[in-house]
């Protein structure tokens, strides 16, 4: 008699081969390393936070594949949407010169975000599904990203126009 498939989504989260692979990577990210001496513990995310723009975009989009392994593997709607702030959080003040590199030492939004999906596996919660809300997450993200990208255009226009109607050097 044939085996019926087994279900998608594994009973547990340690499981799940790629689920641990998102948990490695997340610790990668947030707490591989240890400075001596301390409990204090970090990751590749603050220090690929100090090369400016590429650094934070880097880690984001790292961040954003975790979220998205998650999404497929059980996580639902609400999970999503609070891991979604975990990286907007890092981001948006991990952004901030100088006191997004020293926050992004201290949240670790990654990690939190395992612990999430584990919390939720654990309460036996992980058949969700968050696509529709990440669908409209990602639409909410690009419309912000065109509104601040028109914002800047309008703001080096208007300062292009101030410049040219007083010239710093006259002749």
């Amino acid at each position: 008699m044939p085996q019926l498939a087994s279900s998608a989504v594994p009973a547990t989260f340690d499981a799940d081969e790629r689920l641990r692979w998102v948990e490695r990577i997340a610790h990668l990210m947030d707490s591989q390393f240890r400075l001596p001496g301390t409990r204090f513990r970090f990751g590749l995310d603050p220090l690929l936070g100090l090369v400016p723009i590429v650094g934070d975009l880097s880690t984001t989009v790292v961040s954003i594949a975790l979220l998205l392994t998650m999404l497929r593997h059980g996580a639902s709607g609400a999970i999503v949407v609070r891991m979604a702030l975990n990286i907007l959080i890092d981001t948006v003040l991990g952004g901030i010169p100088l006191i997004g590199n020293v926050f992004d030492f201290a949240y670790k939004s990654n990690e939190r975000n395992v612990a999430l999906l584990r919390r939720h596996y654990a309460e036996g919660r992980h058949p969700g599904s968050g696509k529709g809300l990440v669908a409209l997450l990602l639409l909410a993200f690009l419309v912000v990203a065109g509104l601040v990208a028109w914002g800047s255009v309008a703001l080096l226009h208007g300062v292009w126009l101030h410049f040219e109607a007083h010239p710093l050097l006259s002749k």
